[in-house]
């Protein structure tokens, strides 16, 4: 059996057994999300959650200082960015700030997939985000929320993660990366799903993270997963489907036209979304 079929296989049977080891949420999301949903919370006691880390709370500053949010008076505490966020916004934005703790392992081979992983993803992110901004500037519709946006594309490829946790195993997998990509293509959405399961994340972010790469999972109405295709096509995450991808977004209306994603304004904002991970 070649090391590209071994790979999979293990992680099919693994996926078949529910023994494949799936990441766990950063411990300061899970309080967030936790105090989230007790109807009884109030912005103080948010702000006490997310000020027991101190880079969630620097970041969580800056988001509210940024061009996302579109406001000119800066912020410079964290109850005033929990403020301004709002309790609604706040237990997506908070796991998105803090998925970045996700990709990273002791491993130095590893370290730089998930590190190149990581990058790429927040490419996807920004230009997920500028693309639907845009189109609620041009169409009015509100159905759609930025937070659950940044969210749904910082998981998107969430898959990847247990496959580069088990292929650590093998390092000879490493010395060919078409062996890490196949697996990664076959299998990623599937433990993508599996992963916003067992996180409790609902429908929306499972459909999304199972068939993002699969062009033929079209929505009735337009969703996160179609602003997310096209932050991946831009990216060249998407390998060969760009003007696939580009061409059902005008299709659904996702976007008006291609010269809409070259535009200074699409740049600007997709550069301000990179910002809030930098």
């Amino acid at each position: 059996m070649s090391t590209q079929n071994a790979l999979s296989t293990i992680l099919v049977e693994k996926i078949n057994n529910d023994t494949l080891v799936l990441p766990t949420l950063p411990a300061i999301a899970l309080k967030v999300r936790k105090a989230a949903d007790d109807p009884d919370i109030n912005l103080n006691a948010m702000g006490d959650v997310i000020g027991q880390d101190p880079s969630l709370s620097a970041r969580m500053i800056k988001i509210a200082n940024s061009a996302y949010l579109g406001r000119s008076v800066k912020v410079t505490s964290i109850n005033q960015a929990v403020t301004r966020i709002g309790l609604r916004q706040i237990k997506n934005i908070s796991t998105a700030l803090a998925m970045e703790q996700l990709f990273v392992s002791k491993n130095d081979v590893v370290a730089r997939y998930l590190q190149h992983e990581w990058s790429n993803t927040v490419t996807v992110v920004a230009n997920a985000m500028a693309t639907l901004q845009l189109y609620i500037a041009r169409t009015k519709k509100r159905e759609m929320s930025i937070d659950a946006m940044t969210l749904g594309a910082l998981v998107h490829n969430i898959g990847v993660l247990p496959i580069l946790t088990e292929a650590e195993r093998h390092p000879e997998v490493f010395a060919n990366p078409t062996f890490l990509e196949v697996a990664i293509d076959k299998l990623s959405g599937r433990i993508g799903e599996k992963i916003m399961r067992e996180w409790g994340f609902g429908d929306v972010f499972a459909n999304l993270a199972k068939n993002v790469k699969d062009l033929s999972y079209i929505p009735e109405q337009v969703s996160y997963i179609d602003f997310v295709r096209v932050g991946a096509a831009l990216s060249g995450a998407m390998e060969n489907k760009k003007d696939d991808v580009l061409n059902l977004a005008i299709q659904r209306d996702v976007i008006d036209s291609t010269s809409t994603l070259q535009s200074d304004e699409f740049n600007e904002l997709s550069a301000a979304a990179r910002q809030i991970f930098a």
